[in-house]
């Protein structure tokens, strides 16, 4: 008889950043996408994947706090303002959430951040995330890619009068910037539908990736991110039109009202 064990699986919690004071788009976390606001939908399919020991939401917002919680979500404290600026690293709030949820007794393994611009991410999404960072156990984090539409090797900086390539490689006869895209190397950027790191990489390293980062290759809308106003109009222009489909939420849709403090 095969007595061995199967190792349990490492505990892990969702981080939802939602700051207020977004300048891009006015009311973005709480504005309402189809029949409810944008976080919702990232709330709702964090707790549908039913990998999360907890899905937490830092926010500096009460007014944010009480429309997650009817949602589902945690917020077992709010953000400090040092930590909610315009340019103020992940890192930050990240290391902050997880130092308070420890000294609370809330320990967890790993860590996922799940950003509300990411409205499509559905629950299959971040499990097939989950069970693929599992895998790799010697990486320190998994971060969502999509093939770029605009290659690096063509984008220059650009210094008064002068500019060079941001991708000085290629053969010195023909560099980069002046091939082909068919010759280019296959190039990928991130988007913002979900980060994955072991907890130790933050408290240890400081840093929210870690040295040793895999790929996790989205698929269709599961990248598709709402940065502007342009992405808005963009995301409700296919929903109108039945080319993309937001995730259902189960619940009576939150009272949004028509004017409030702008939201991240």
């Amino acid at each position: 008889m095969d007595t061995a064990k199967t190792a349990p699986s490492p505990s892990i919690v969702a981080l939802i950043p939602a700051r207020s004071g977004s300048k891009r788009v006015p009311f973005k976390n709480v504005r309402r996408l189809g029949d409810h606001p944008l976080i919702a939908y990232t709330v709702g399919q964090a707790i549908e994947s039913g990998i999360f020991a907890d899905v937490i939401v830092s926010t500096d917002s009460e007014a944010i706090a009480e429309m997650v919680r009817y949602y589902g979500a945690d917020v077992p404290f709010l953000r400090p303002a040092e930590f909610a600026g315009d340019v103020s690293p992940d890192i930050e709030w990240v290391k902050f959430t997880l130092q308070q949820l420890a000294s609370k007794g809330r320990s967890y393994d790993c860590f996922s951040l799940l950003r509300p611009t990411s409205p499509f991410r559905t629950a299959t999404t971040i499990r097939r995330a989950w069970r693929d960072f599992q895998v790799q156990r010697s990486v320190d984090s998994l971060r969502a890619v999509e093939l770029c539409r605009q290659h690096p090797a063509k984008m220059w900086v650009v210094r008064g009068q002068r500019m060079t390539p941001l991708l000085p490689y290629g053969p010195e006869r023909q560099p980069w910037h002046s091939s082909q895209y068919p010759s280019l190397p296959v190039v990928y950027v991130q988007n913002a539908s979900l980060e994955i790191a072991w907890t130790r990489v933050v408290l240890e390293q400081r840093t929210i990736a870690g040295e040793v980062v895999m790929p996790f290759f989205t698929e269709g809308s599961e990248g598709f991110d709402i940065n502007d106003s342009d992405d808005w109009l963009l995301a409700e222009h296919l929903l109108a039109r039945g080319e993309l489909s937001l995730p259902a939420v189960d619940v009576t849709p939150y009272p949004v009202p028509e004017q409030s403090a702008t939201h991240e």
